[in-house]
């Protein structure tokens, strides 16, 4: 069209995790025109509003009524939201076993170690047993 550059699309997810960045970093729950200040103003507060209700609907954060609008905060911690996310792709797959075994055999020999020792330390944990069963003895025990 023109000899001008192209405007380049952010990477998938860029944004949503830079308002995300924002609500940790605040600490407590922004308005829309908040998030938009805490990013410095470079996003219309249109497009703030639609992450912030598109992060609502998948559930990585909460709104509460505040005048006319909504003040969001996030859900979880950075951790548990990637917790949240590879259990939704678990959960998307029939055979678990062996997407399981495929990411186990990807980890480094110190996750694995850090995943081993994590699992044998949730004997306790609601969700330990569980955890322990489905990956079995198999996936982590090849070299």
């Amino acid at each position: 069209m023109s000899e001008t550059s192209p405007v380049q699309r952010r990477p998938a997810g860029e944004l949503e995790a830079s308002v995300l960045a924002a609500l940790w970093a605040a600490g407590v729950p922004l308005s829309p025109a908040e998030v938009q200040s805490a990013l410095g103003g470079r996003l219309a507060r249109t497009t703030v509003t639609t992450i912030l209700t598109r992060l609502h609907d998948k559930g990585a954060v909460s709104r509460a009524r505040a005048g006319r609008g909504f003040v969001y905060s996030p859900i979880q911690d950075s951790a548990g939201l990637t917790a949240r996310r590879m259990r939704s792709e678990l959960d998307k797959q029939d055979d678990r076993g062996t997407a399981l075994a495929r990411f186990v055999s990807q980890l480094t020999s110190e996750d694995e170690q850090l995943l081993r020792s994590l699992l044998e330390g949730a004997d306790g944990a609601p969700e330990g047993p569980q955890a322990g069963s489905q990956l079995g003895p198999g996936p982590g025990a090849a070299p």
